[in-house]
């Protein structure tokens, strides 16, 4: 017996009966030699880590568009706090960490520059539509190691493409997840806008402070723990009654004085103009799109999506970059 049996054993042997054990997983889209070392989704983990599009995410918009301060957090910043998130809660409940940990570092690969701003533009004007949860399974699939894809388990790109609120995934792992990426993104946007002086703790509402408490810590601890307790032996993954309807009134509130805040987005417009022109210009320039994207094109991809990707995967400065290289006089130097 190798080390990656030994491992699925001890899962078979300690995980709950309704985690997704390893050796039962559904597999890849293209067979592949099991690793003598790592159960596929620690495998998957890896890949994803080891990919460019997950460094990448490291000057991608979270909430405060290229923000000036070390302390904001970024695309990647949000990911990781989403992986610590589900793992907590995973742990205590007797999941599979590794297939928590790679759904969670990959949820959000296909994320555009300038946050949910470019994934309105490119949603707006590409006739395919536009969403990061779809590219980012598009991204590990076909995109990532120059149009060949990483190859990842179903159980895997199942999690990434479900992780909204509209999805839900066939995992419990895919679920925690789908959870904890609300609970990460409530929690640190509300406070990246307090330090931004976008918003006050006093302006939380009374009667959501009195159910989830009245710091960013303590309402994170109450919703892992709320979480955790409420779903314990079962085989589903949930908020208590409570908790719920209290972080739904929290989110309505975030979006109310964060995310619709014309202070806190007042840039956004120009970055969806940006956007919108950098895909109109790459639509009639397929010609200046990266070698591996024009083979996909020779292979039947649509020009459309193909501009999608090629913007979708850019970093905030590299945006602004290729914006300012293409439309912006240059000074004239003799």
């Amino acid at each position: 017996m190798n080390i990656r049996e030994s491992l699925e054993q001890w899962e078979k042997e300690y995980l709950s009966p309704y985690a997704m054990l390893s050796m039962n997983s559904a597999g890849r889209q293209r067979p592949e030699e099991q690793c003598d070392i790592r159960p596929v989704f620690q495998r998957d983990r890896d890949r994803i880590i080891h990919s460019k599009s997950f460094r990448r995410l490291k000057d991608k918009t979270q909430v405060f568009l290229t923000p000036e301060g070390d302390h904001y957090r970024t695309r990647l910043t949000h990911t990781l706090e989403v992986s610590q998130n589900a793992r907590t809660i995973a742990k205590a409940l007797q999941l599979n960490e590794d297939l928590v940990e790679a759904i969670a570092l990959g949820h959000d690969l296909g994320h555009t520059p300038f946050g949910h701003a470019g994934e309105r533009a490119l949603n707006r004007v590409c006739p395919y539509g536009f969403s990061h949860n779809e590219q980012s399974v598009r991204t590990v699939d076909i995109l990532e190691k120059n149009g060949i894809g990483i190859n990842l388990t179903y159980e895997v790109r199942d999690g990434i493409r479900n992780h909204q609120t509209s999805g839900m995934p066939s995992t419990l792992e895919g679920r925690v997840v789908r959870l904890s990426d609300k609970i990460a993104y409530i929690h640190h946007d509300m406070d990246d806008a307090i330090r931004g002086g976008i918003l006050k703790e006093s302006d939380v509402p009374k009667e959501i402070g009195d159910v989830i408490g009245y710091s960013c810590g303590a309402r994170l601890d109450f919703f892992i723990h709320d979480i955790v307790t409420t779903s314990r032996g079962q085989n589903d993954i949930r908020m208590s009654p409570d908790v719920e309807n209290a972080m739904k009134k929290l989110r309505q509130f975030m979006f109310e004085s964060v995310y619709q805040n014309p202070v806190a987005k007042s840039e956004e417009g120009k970055a969806e103009a940006l956007i919108e022109t950098l895909y109109e210009y790459y639509l009639e320039h397929i010609d200046k799109l990266p070698d591996f994207l024009k083979c996909l094109l020779d292979k039947g991809e649509e020009p459309e999506r193909l501009v999608c990707d090629f913007i979708g995967a850019m970093t905030d400065r590299f945006a602004i970059a290729t914006y300012d290289n293409i439309f912006i006089p240059k000074t004239w130097h003799g």
